[in-house]
């Protein structure tokens, strides 16, 4: 039969550029034919051959995809069929074959097998209708559509079956399983449409109505339609010997990150009507009922109307459509597409845009006008033109860009059946395809290709002219089921090391899969701060990081309207937000708890230094006054000090608060917390034991509030002495309440209430941590000490490092004359004559143990490294203990004063003292820094620039290697020094 006799078209047929490929692949045609036991069939094929039309026809076939020769090769009878009687005929012939084959089959094997054979007929069909001419754009995908929706109905079909024959599903209509069975199959985007690709993916949604299903199994309705939909998505993508039928994704289902594969109804309904967003309407535009339960289906899509097309569309979403578009880096004019390497589908001037143009006005207008609902695109934009939405010139430039790309589209996933819309490369790939797309040149596909692309990006574009963009440097598109490929390039772009991640985290927030982010304003305000958010996080020296710690700040909050309204008035706070969450875990920890510090930043004075300790104990009087019982001061106590420490924290991360003023700014809040809150504790405590007759407790601190060095991570070393005159202790007084005490049992559980106070965790969290291993026995001995049986023991029983530890003692709390007797015990204690060498060779044994626990060689630990805090305190302590004795003034808490002392005592020459209090003050601006941000545990070869020059910033120097340089000096300095006088540990 000669191809003439047919409505077969040769100018239709894509250029042949390759005629030796041509001549083998008529070559492999022939002995194909050879072997055909069918002599109608071996002789269609010789004559194909012999006709010059079928020639051409084989050598575009063989020229063009290895895919679909193949296909030729093994269906020969598809390509006699499509030419002798016509596509339209053969693709019923085949779906009916199909329907007989598969629709009454019991096993699963042969089912998949059936699909198969039918997806790879269709396959050739469909490709050598278009390549000959004989099918527009809109049949051949409707074929596709069509095919899919029967190959899904079918599988589903078989599963139903299955179910019912395992007893756990009584179906309305056995012969056909689909009807009536609740089970619904959505199809999305594409194939919804009823536009689908020719290798494309298929969008599914699986739901069940339980008012329609008859459910007998043992587990439940869901976890049976959770297993059909798994097996579902098994039978049609699972790759066997024959191909597979349909990669298949469930990712448009509500929320799919926390959600089955198969939802109710119900849920569903409740999802969309709660938490629906406004891209998940645009999806919902191309949505259809292709299988199983179709009226079911019609039901569900009619419930969501409302929310598809709303009729009264308020400001605000009109505002996120808008925004969503806004994401998108769109320039009208700009002509630097590359059409080598291009994605004609998400790329500039692509496919997308031009549904994305369609969808965004469907939604604003389609509500009022049902006109405007059509699911395909091309009906979409003509219905948009009748209603006077689209310019009709515009219209069809977009129309027939459309249908160019979808063409190249095809083409390029015809060559190896590929899910693909990426053109090659320069070279022999793209110049094929130009052939294969009916280009007479490869310059003259690049030609029409960038005219088409530059047509819808001009269109496209003038989408974006009324508002300021919120893309950034590019993309920042986070709607979908699946992360923009270019959003993913520009947060790479950006200085994220994982810009996929990044995205689908982000997603997951406008799914409302955090409490903060639930509503539908706190996503419209959070959409429009995403741009500034990501540049402030991208800036920071471990963007990465920050965006994880705001991933974990955001989920934390209660709601996010009133805080995202906060950033939106305030964009500043985006930066002080980003600095935190980059720079200090421990501040950022401490604004996910309390987000209200953030209105605290905006006050005119936060930024200055802290008021001093009396102001600062007149503030929290106040505080405590708003609390009605010792629980609600608790907490009220909690949230202020962690306030005011967030607020020295952020100076001392702005390095507006040196180490020395640091350490005496927390250590005044530690200090008025503790005063504030005794009255309290005391008071609630003698309601239940009375008062004991005496001077009461005494609160003495040691290590660094001792010395007024806290850091915002430091525990408080504490110490509690009481009143108990020498003459009572034989005979000790009572209490006078109703449950009296002892003084040794009273104290102790005086103490006990006031640790309590400070580090029990409430709603709030902890006050501070409280260390009492400093107490005489450490953590064997009593809580609470009476004065005379403290001195006892440290002048009887204390070892040496006790006393060094008293040397940074300072009694904090408790009455004047009872804290003058202290203060006086506690420099009689530490001023009796010693013996130099003994007191040598125990602070030398001591170093030692401590560098057999500590290595001594780590260059960050600035506590114990060689030269480093723990050298110079113990130098400072041992020439404390050696000659107060003769020089009394020479005791200070404060490391950096001893120093001094001593040296002014003339007990330290000026040389080494110098040494010493440089080195102090280095290691305490690195260490107050390090333990805000990163810690000291860390690979300095792997530290971000940004961090090497905020500890260098710290350090008060002007870059990494002069930090590094001075730290090895400094410490080679002090070491000198405290090897000379001391020796080496």
């Amino acid at each position: 039969m000669p191809l003439s006799d047919t409505s077969f078209d040769l100018a239709a047929l894509p250029r042949v550029h390759d005629k030796h490929r041509a001549e083998q692949g008529v070559e492999r045609w022939l002995e194909r034919a050879r072997g055909l036991s069918s002599p109608e069939l071996k002789g269609f094929a010789v004559e194909l051959a012999a006709d010059p039309a079928g020639r051409a026809l084989l050598g575009a076939l063989f020229v063009h995809s290895p895919f679909l020769s193949d296909l030729a090769l093994a269906e020969p009878g598809i390509v006699r069929g499509i030419l002798v009687k016509g596509p339209g005929l053969m693709i019923d012939m085949v779906l009916a074959d199909l329907e007989r084959e598969a629709g009454a089959e019991e096993d699963t094997g042969r089912c998949m097998q059936a699909l198969r054979l039918a997806r790879r007929r269709v396959a050739l069909l469909v490709a050598l209708a278009d390549m000959t001419g004989n099918w527009p754009l809109e049949i051949v995908t409707m074929t596709l559509s069509r095919f899919a929706d029967m190959a899904i109905n079918l599988a589903a079909r078989h599963l139903l079956r299955r179910a019912a024959l395992q007893g756990e599903l009584v179906l309305p209509d056995p012969a056909l399983p689909e009807r009536g069975s609740g089970l619904v199959i959505l199809g999305m985007g594409k194939l919804g449409a009823n536009e689908l690709n020719y290798s494309s993916d298929i969008d599914l949604i699986v739901l069940f109505d339980r008012d329609r299903i008859d459910y007998r199994g043992r587990r439940s309705v869901q976890d049976c339609f959770v297993r059909i939909a798994r097996d579902l998505v098994r039978m049609l993508q699972e790759r066997t010997e024959i191909g597979y039928v349909f990669r298949t994704d469930l990712r448009l289902r509500p929320d799919p990150g926390s959600t089955p594969l198969a939802l109710s109804v119900i849920a569903a309904e409740t999802y969309y009507e709660g938490m629906g967003q406004n891209w998940e309407r645009a999806a919902m535009i191309k949505a259809r009922a292709v299988a199983g339960d179709l009226e079911a289906g019609r039901l569900f899509l009619k419930a969501l109307k409302p929310f598809i097309w709303r009729k009264h569309l308020d400001f605000a979403a009109i505002q996120d459509i808008h925004s969503i578009k806004r994401q998108i880096h769109a320039v009208k004019g700009f002509r630097d597409i590359a059409v080598a390497g291009h994605n004609i589908k998400l790329g500039r001037g692509g496919i997308r845009e031009v549904e994305f143009f369609a969808q965004t006005q469907q939604l604003i207008w389609g509500g009022r006008n049902p006109e405007l609902r059509a699911a395909a695109t091309c009906p979409a934009i003509r219905a948009l033109t009748a209603a006077g939405r689209v310019a009709p010139e515009a219209a069809e430039d977009l129309i027939g860009a459309y249908r160019y790309l979808r063409m190249v589209e095809h083409r390029l996933q015809m060559v190896d059946d590929r899910q693909t819309q990426t053109l090659p490369g320069e070279g022999p790939e793209l110049e094929a395809l130009a052939a294969f797309c009916g280009e007479a040149s490869l310059d003259d596909f690049k030609a029409r290709l960038l005219e088409q692309l530059g047509l819808v990006e001009d269109h496209y574009a003038e989408l974006f002219e009324e508002a300021p963009s919120l893309s950034g440097p590019g993309n920042l598109v986070f709607t979908g089921a699946k992360n923009d490929p270019d959003t993913v390039r520009t947060l790479s772009e950006m200085g994220f090391a994982d810009g996929a991640s990044i995205a689908t985290v982000i997603r997951a927030w406008h799914t409302g899969r955090y409490r903060a982010t639930r509503s539908t304003r706190a996503r419209e305000l959070l959409t429009e701060l995403m741009p500034a958010l990501l540049t402030a996080l991208a800036h920071t020296p471990q963007p990465d990081a920050a965006f994880t710690r705001f991933d974990a700040f955001l989920s934390g909050l209660p709601a996010g309207v009133q805080l995202f309204s906060l950033l939106h008035a305030h964009p500043e706070l985006l930066q002080l937000i980003a600095e935190v969450m980059g720079g200090a875990p421990l501040l950022a920890e401490r604004l996910g708890a309390r987000p209200a510090l953030l209105d605290a930043v905006l006050s005119r004075d936060f930024f200055k230094p802290l008021p001093p300790q009396t102001d600062l104990a007149i503030e929290f009087a106040h505080a405590l006054e708003q609390g009605n019982d010792l629980q609600d001061r608790l907490d009220i106590a909690r949230r202020w000090a962690k306030d005011r420490q967030f607020q020295a924290g952020l100076l001392i991360l702005h390095h507006r608060l040196d180490d020395e003023a640091a350490g005496r700014t927390l250590s005044d809040i530690a200090e008025v917390a503790i005063a504030g809150l005794t009255p309290h504790v005391e008071a609630e405590f003698e309601h239940q034991h009375g008062k004991m007759p005496g001077r009461g407790l005494a609160t003495v601190a040691l290590g660094k509030l001792g010395g007024r060095e806290l850091s915002v991570t430091s525990d408080l070393d504490l110490i509690f002495l009481y009143d108990l005159p020498a003459d009572q202790e034989a005979n000790p007084p009572l209490s006078d309440g109703p449950k009296p005490l002892a003084p040794i049992h009273y104290f102790a559980r005086l103490a006990q209430r006031h640790i309590g106070a400070l580090n029990a965790p409430t709603a709030e969290g902890k006050l501070f941590e409280v260390d009492m291993r400093l107490r005489p026995s450490g953590n064997a001995g009593p809580i609470a000490s009476s004065l005379a049986s403290f001195l006892r023991y440290q002048s009887l029983d204390a070892w040496t490092w006790e006393h060094m530890a008293l040397t940074r003692a300072r009694v904090i709390l408790g009455e004047p004359s009872f804290v003058a007797e202290i203060e006086a015990g506690l420099r009689g204690l530490l001023s009796r004559p010693r013996d130099p060498e003994k007191l040598k060779a125990d602070i030398v044994d001591m170093r030692r143990r401590i560098a057999q626990q500590h290595r001594t060689d780590r260059e960050w630990d600035v506590k114990y490294r060689r030269g480093g805090l723990i050298d110079i305190e113990f130098l400072a302590q041992y020439l404390e203990l050696r000659h107060a004795a003769e020089h009394p003034d020479v005791i200070s808490a404060n490391t950096a004063a001893a120093i001094a002392a001593l040296a002014k005592a003339g007990l330290l020459a000026a040389a080494d003292a110098a040494a010493l209090g440089e080195a102090l003050t280095l290691w305490r601006r690195l260490q107050g820094f390090l333990r805000l941000t990163i810690g000291q545990e860390f690979d300095e070869a792997a530290l971000p620039e940004g961090i090497k020059r905020a500890l260098a910033a710290a350090a008060h120097l002007p870059d990494f290697a002069s930090l590094k340089s001075q730290m090895a000096e400094r410490a080679e300095a002090a070491a000198l020094v405290h090897e000379r006088l001391l020796g080496r540990a």
